[in-house]
């Protein structure tokens, strides 16, 4: 009994079988049924094998790719499944619009002897021809305009709101907290930082709380909800020197 031979047709990569079985199996290219075209896909690639021909790595990553689109698209939500398939769509077209402009200068040119001169000098036409409408010019200056200031110095006005700003020392803010919370033990952490709006002072609130804790002084429950005094450390407003903390 003779074997029975066939011979496939040869693909230049993954795009170009799978316009083949959209144009074999007349699939609709703008709503491929992926499904459909993953069959016929896996089944000619099982062909390739048989005929012992070799199936190369872009050939099993589209069809890795074809899996995972089926995959999402059995999902409850899938969204990603539409749109792996339009990024398909598009990747086909693309190639399908490629191999039409290749055919046609193939058809061209075959039969044709071409030749090729040398290259010639030309000389360069440098002559501005534009022509610019008033606004656009009037928006260039601007823009010049603008790079030059940038460059210059800032006057002195610009800084007025650093240099006024008031230094608040952490020894005052020290002795609001100890002062806060010598009459009732404890206090919601953040009443020592709502009646002020002066970053500085809310810094130096914040440096304060942090000093007395590491010295003890109070304590701050974990959620940061409230602080509490330690009476048993026996601080006193008066024994923190403010030149320590300049």
């Amino acid at each position: 009994m003779e074997q029975l031979e066939f011979k496939l047709e040869v693909f230049e990569g993954p795009m170009d079988l799978l316009l083949h079985l959209i144009s074999k199996h007349k699939l609709n290219i703008y709503d491929i049924p992926i499904a459909e075209l993953l069959e016929q896909y896996l089944h000619y690639i099982e062909q390739m094998k048989m005929a012992d021909l070799e199936v190369t790595s872009d050939f099993l990553a589209m069809a890795a790719h074809l899996v995972y689109i089926k995959t999402v698209s059995l999902l409850p939500k899938h969204e990603e499944a539409e749109d792996l398939k339009k990024e398909l769509q598009g990747q086909l077209l693309e190639y399908q619009l490629c191999k039409e402009v290749a055919t046609r200068l193939k058809s061209q040119f075959e039969g044709h002897n071409i030749f090729i001169r040398e290259p010639q000098r030309l000389e360069a036409d440098k002559t501005y021809h534009r022509i610019h409408e008033p606004e656009e010019l009037l928006k260039a200056y601007q823009v010049a305009v603008g790079k030059a200031k940038r460059n210059l110095p800032p006057p002195k006005t610009a800084f007025s709101g650093i240099v006024s700003k008031r230094m608040v020392s952490v020894t005052s803010r020290i002795v609001f907290v100890l002062n806060r919370l010598y009459e009732s033990g404890k206090a919601r952490y953040r009443d020592f930082f709502t009646p002020s709006e002066d970053r500085s002072e809310i810094v130096a609130t914040f440096l304060a709380i942090l000093e007395l804790m590491k010295s003890k002084r109070i304590t701050v429950d974990d959620d940061n909800t409230y602080v509490y005094f330690n009476r048993n450390a026996g601080v006193a407003a008066e024994d923190f020197n403010e030149a320590d903390y300049r």
